[in-house]
């Protein structure tokens, strides 16, 4: 009789659900998730090499972004750009808020004069407010290629 019992458990049907594969399937996802996640979020769409700055202000979404690459591609909004785009830009943010700020990202790289031009051309169509980018990181003197210690 006891061989009967043990035979008809055997051949029914399983009513209770394995959930062991379940769980290591949903732990190799999340696995995947975080180390891909990590490396998203560490890639940028501009490669720009922000100067840094010991002390810096967070702000909210700029109105308008200018972006000056290593070299030397004017970016208006993360979009290609030239110089009259870059007026047009200026002049349709000041139509839609007349105390809009611009803020200008340069790479270390770029050269000092093409960002005063930008400074200089954002300011005199009438953008009074604007900001440079900068790294919030620690803040450390630049390199001077041209000079021997």
């Amino acid at each position: 009789m006891a061989s009967s019992g043990t035979s008809r458990k055997r051949s029914g049907m399983i009513t209770e659900i394995n959930v062991t594969p379940l769980v290591d399937i949903m732990l190799v996802l999340l696995i995947v998730f975080m180390l891909t996640a990590n490396v998203i979020s560490r890639r940028k769409a501009i490669e720009v090499d922000l100067p840094r700055a010991a002390d810096a202000a967070t702000l909210e979404a700029p109105p308008l972004a200018v972006t000056l690459t290593r070299e030397g591609a004017l970016l208006v909004d993360g979009e290609p750009a030239n110089e009259a785009m870059l007026r047009a830009a200026v002049r349709a943010t000041l139509t839609k808020n007349p105390k809009a700020q611009a803020v200008i990202a340069a790479d270390k790289q770029t050269a000092h004069g093409r960002v005063v031009w930008v400074i200089d051309l954002v300011k005199s169509l009438g953008m009074a407010a604007f900001a440079i980018e900068i790294d919030p990181a620690q803040l450390v003197a630049p390199t001077d290629p041209g000079r021997v210690p």
